[in-house]
């Protein structure tokens, strides 16, 4: 499953072109390494009241996925968040 969007498929995409070039400047290395330290920080928990209906469905969905149902509740907020849900009709 790629979750990858458009800017990042972007850069991802211009590193494997070897674009990218190493920064010899201590001070911006810290920098930048202080903002990766800070975006990759222990995730934090949150509880949340679903019906029982809502939850079963979750739950099934996941196990057809094959991921845990608190990673696709995860992805899912992930996805909002970032504009990418996209509404499905039934």
């Amino acid at each position: 499953m790629n979750r990858f969007d458009e800017e990042e498929k972007g850069l991802l995409e211009s590193f494997e072109k070897g674009e990218w070039q190493s920064v010899n400047d201590e001070e911006r290395v810290k920098t930048l390494q202080g903002y990766a330290r800070a975006m990759m920080s222990e995730n934090q928990q949150v509880t949340l009241n679903l019906s029982s209906v809502d939850l079963g469905a979750i739950k099934a969905i996941a196990l057809k996925e094959g991921i845990s149902y608190e990673n696709l509740i995860s992805n899912i907020l992930h996805d909002y968040v970032n504009g990418q849900l996209a509404e499905l009709k039934k």
